[in-house]
This record gives structure tokens, sequence and C-alpha cells, in this order.
């Protein structure tokens, strides 16, 4: 057999494994993983500016492609504790990523050696795994076993961390008979199908839930041919938007609190049946249990057996994968079709397409300053239905959610369980390595937006280009909308009075940071629009931007100071701010007007 050292080893593994891309910042502790990168050359590296933001590159690379498993690379001591975020933001979506760490050498661990930390203990509750590798030659299997975890069952990320003397030791190590371990995914029987489906053919008003676990299974197809089978209506969750198109006749709309339409709200309401696929029940889609479960009854289709009855019991539970049922549900249900076993659901679906049509949120609003409304109104203009956009939190994400369309799966990248702040631009970032042809659009209000604006240098350096959206009212807007209950609105003003903002500066002083400054000082290209009738050739200048020097742009749309964006404590008990739609021109781009044009 070959001698290498551990770290070569390690490399030889992720190549074997798949692995083309990695993110992170060197340091002395992970210089030996480094040195192997560098001689083996195999797995390209983007350099970070910030070790979270390579977390969350990970992150957007693996959740671009089916199949992708992003890699972040930090050194001992801060470097993992800043990855801590990005592996919790993982975690909570299911999402595989590797997180390699370097380590001080063994004999230095628990003498609080410089920046040594059990970074181990710290990780395990975001993790599926966390390991310190103590010796060299248990390295090539634990590579192997992270990359087993990571894709069996419920997918979710792996810290490895790495002593500095395991990683320099020599082994011995046959990387050419080394192969993957097989991946285990929990699949239904026919039976527990024949049951779910007998269940919904009872209901006479069914819906399916589609949560972000058929995205994870790559297995949206099957659920359009289920749902277009059966004739039954969908509501996907966040997590699963892009499942079934936003055009489609049986998408019924979203349901929740927040990142809701009203019609989906309105459709849940009046269901009695609901099949859940591939979700948790997460509690900004249902609220209280109390209101979202009365009058129906629910079946639960979940990869991993403890999701099942955490949130409420079901009538009835199958521990599957989302792909592996939905082959059955689809098999199943066409084979009963072909029979006229399957009840009429035009009915129902009918009464859901007219909710659709009617239950409409304004954005045709022409206030300087500009409404957030009114922003979405104009991407939907100017951004085509194969439009991949990249969010994370606050009243920028939720307005998204309630204004904009997605028609395809991995088409609506988000954060949606932990929801940290600055996750979008290093987000962005690693979706445009995973595909360097994406029609890319990310979305984010001033707040998150300043979090990480330094990893904006590593879009210039490396050539990753995008349109970034930020819509600046100044305002930790969610939550001075949530301070309403308190009747404060305390610390959240982001506002100042910028010395250095002139008389050309193309925006009032008192708005604080000059953003357009602060990108174009990171090698980025920006634009600044005031009004709505200069969002499309703002848009069409950052597309001019992007091919000419391939850096990503920025458009900066100056907000009102004090916007408030539908939100509730139930899903039937949703407040809305802003007047109603009373008919299409109060929504020329919502899918009912659009539908009516054409």
């Amino acid at each position: 057999m070959a001698k290498m050292t551990a770290a070569q080893a390690a490399v030889l593994v992720m190549e074997k494994e798949g692995v083309t891309q990695a993110f992170g910042v060197p340091g002395a502790a992970i210089n030996p993983l480094y040195s192997a990168l560098r001689k083996q050359a195999s797995i390209a590296h983007i350099l970070a500016r910030h070790v979270e933001g390579a977390s969350h590159m990970a992150e957007g690379y693996t959740r671009a492609k089916a199949g992708n498993i992003g890699v972040c690379i930090g050194t001992s001591g801060p470097a993992g504790t800043d990855m801590i975020t990005g592996l919790y933001s993982a975690w909570a979506d299911s999402i595989p990523i590797l997180c390699i760490t370097g380590q001080a050498p063994r004999a230095r661990l628990y003498k609080e050696d410089f920046q040594a930390v059990d970074i181990e203990s710290i990780s395990k509750p975001v993790t599926k795994w966390s390991v310190t590798v103590r010796e060299p030659g248990q390295v090539p299997q634990v590579f192997q076993q992270a990359f087993h975890l990571m894709r069996s069952g419920r997918p979710g990320p792996v810290l490895i961390d790495l002593p500095f003397d395991v990683q320099m030791a020599q082994i011995e190590f046959d990387i050419d008979t080394y192969q993957p371990l097989p991946v285990y995914k929990p699949a239904a029987n026919r039976a527990q199908i024949e049951k779910a489906i007998a269940m919904l053919n009872a209901a006479e008003r069914p819906l399916i839930v589609a949560g972000g676990g058929i995205i994870n299974a790559d297995a949206a197809d099957l659920l359009v041919r289920f749902a277009e089978a059966t004739g039954v209506p969908v509501i996907p969750t966040l997590m699963g938007w892009g499942t079934i198109p936003d055009d489609h006749p049986l998408m019924a709309g979203m349901c929740g609190l927040q990142t809701s339409h009203r019609y989906g709200n309105a459709t849940m309401l009046a269901s009695d049946f609901v099949l859940g696929i591939g979700n948790r029940w997460a509690n900004r889609h249902t609220g209280s249990v109390d209101v979202y479960t009365k009058g129906r009854k629910f079946v639960h289709v979940d990869i991993e057996p403890t999701q099942i009855g955490r949130v409420f019991t079901p009538d009835f539970g199958i521990v599957s994968d989302a792909k592996a049922a939905l082959e059955l549900f689809v098999e199943v249900a066409e084979e009963l079709k072909a029979k006229g076993k399957l009840p009429s659901r035009k009915a129902w679906a009918g009464e859901c397409l007219e909710r659709k049509k009617t239950m409409l949120r304004k954005t045709n609003f022409d206030d300087v300053p500009m409404k957030p409304q009114r922003v979405y109104q104009c991407m939907n203009r100017n951004f085509d239905r194969e439009t991949c956009y990249v969010s994370t939190i606050g009243l920028s994400q939720i307005a998204a959610a309630q204004f904009l369309h997605v028609y395809n799966p991995r088409n609506w990248i988000n954060c949606g369980q932990a929801g940290p702040l600055g996750w979008t631009i290093p987000a962005a970032l690693g979706v445009r390595a995973a595909d360097p042809s994406r029609k890319i659009v990310a979305l984010s209000g001033d707040y998150d937006f300043q979090f990480m604006i330094e990893e904006l240098a590593v879009g210039a350096q490396f050539k990753l280009p995008y349109i970034h959206i930020v819509v600046n009212n100044s305002y930790l807007g969610l939550i001075r909308q949530a301070q309403r209950g308190f009747e404060m609105d305390y610390c959240v003003q982001l506002g100042f009075e910028n010395v250095n903002a002139g008389p050309d500066a193309g925006v009032e002083a008192s708005y604080g940071v000059d953003h357009m400054k602060v990108v174009e000082g990171l090698g980025c290209k920006s634009i600044r629009v005031t009004r709505q009738e200069q969002m499309t050739p703002a848009i069409a200048q950052a597309e001019k931007l992007m091919a000419e020097f391939g850096v990503p742009v920025v458009i900066e749309v100056m907000l009102e100071r004090v916007t408030n964006i539908a939100m509730g404590t139930e899903i039937d008990n949703v407040t809305e701010f802003e007047e109603l739609a009373k008919d299409a021109s109060d929504a020329p781009t919502s899918i009912a007007a659009v539908a009516l044009l054409d």
C-alpha cells in the first residue's frame, strides 16, 4: 500500500466521494490539509473573508444541486466556533455539509493551548456527527463514515476535527480499492401507501403539504405526477417552494403566519385532510397546533422516525425517504386512476383555484419612497421563470414569499429554521460556485446585507457574479414590526447622519451606511433606485455589468422607512396592514393576473 500523510488520505477520500469544491480560510493548525489540497489539485478552493461565510457558502453549494455536498475548512479555535452558525443552519434544514477544522497537537489537548477548543463537544448539538480524530490511521475511515452519515437518513452536517500531528502522520492507505459506503434511506412499503391513499380518497377536501424533504430527495417531478393523478391541490412549505410551479392549477398557495398567501391559509382552513410529505410542521407554517389541526385528519411521511409525532400526532405516520414514498404514491394512484377508482377532485380544486384568483394582496402602489410590495412587482416583471432566488430572514424574505413566483425546485434557496442574518451573500456565492450558468438573484434587507458584506470581495476575487437586490429602509424592519406589541420602536434604527453623504449621494444622509461606496470598495458594482420606473433599467444595467466585469452587482432600492408586511398569530388571524387587491389591476403580476393576460 502507498504511504502518505493522513491529510493526503483525507483529500483522496473526498475526491473519491465526489468533492470538487471547498470553501474556507487557511490557518496554522490546518495547513497540512491545505498542503495536501495544493498537491493533489483536484478540489478547487474559494477563500472566504470570514469562516462563518465559508460555512454558508458550503450550504449554498449543497442546496444548489441534488447530490452536492459543500465542504468548509478552517483552522483551530475560533474558526470552528465561527462555523457553528453554518452547522446549525445546515442541521436545522437537513442540509449535508462537511466542516473540517484544524486542532492543536494531541499532546496539547485539554492544556488550554493557543486556539485549542473542544469543538467536538461544542458542535455536537448541531451536527449529525462531530469527531476529533485521535489516531492517524482512522482518518480515511472517519471521512468515509462522514459522507455515509451525511447522505443517509435525514441529511445533515458533520464536523471532523484534525489535530495537527494527526494530519502530519504517515499512514498506509490504498485509495485504489476505496469505495463509498452504501447510503441508507428508509422506504415506505406498498401497504402503507395504499392505506394513506385510502384515507385521502375518503376525504372531501384533501391537500398535500410538500416539504423541503421532497427537494432534498430530488422528487419534485414525482410530487407533480401524484398531484395530477389524484387531482389533489398542493400547499408547499417555505422549504418546499418550487416543488410544484406557482402557476400550476393545483398549486394552492403557501400557508403560515408570515411567509404565506391569503388563499393558501384560506384553503388550509377549508380542508378536511392533509398528506404531509417531507415536512416538519414548522411553527411559522402551522401557528398553534389546535387551529392548524382542527377538523382535519393527517398523514405524515418523513425520512426521520422521530419527526413523526414530534409537533402533533398524525392519524397515520410513514417513515420513508420522500422519493421512495412518492414513487409508490404515483404507482398506486395511477393504477387506481386507470381503474376509475379515484374520486373526482374537480370541484374542490376549482374552489382552491378561485381563492387563488381573488384573495390577493395589493402590489401596485405608486408611493415614493417605494413600498416593498411594488419592488416585488417590478421583480416579477423583470425576472423570468428560471430565476433562482436566494434569501434568509426579515421582512424582505417574508414579502418575497408573499409576492414573488417560483417555478422550479432549488430556485428558492432559503435558510428556513435558523434564519441567520448575513446568510444571503455567502449562500448566493456558494450557489454560483455550484452552477456557473444559473440566473441568481439574492434578496436582502439592509441589515442582513451589512452582516457579512465583506464576502462580496470573494465574488469579485473569484468572479462569481449574481444580482443582489437590497431593500433599504434603514431599520431592523421585522423586529420593529414585532415591537409594535410592546408599544416601542427601540434600538432597531440603523439610520444615522452620515458625514460623508454629500449632495450627490442620491440618498438622504439619514439612511446611514452608503452601501454603494462599500460595495464598490469591495470590488463589485452597485446601482441605486429610488423610484419604481428606475427598476427595469437598473436590472438591465446590472445584467450588462455582470457580463462585462464578472462580479456581483448590487441594486439598492430605497424604501419608505416604516413599512409593515402582513403576518399574524394564527393562520386564521393574519393582520393585513395594507389595502387588499380589489381586482387584477391592483396585483398585476400575481399568478391570477398573469393567467388572465395569457
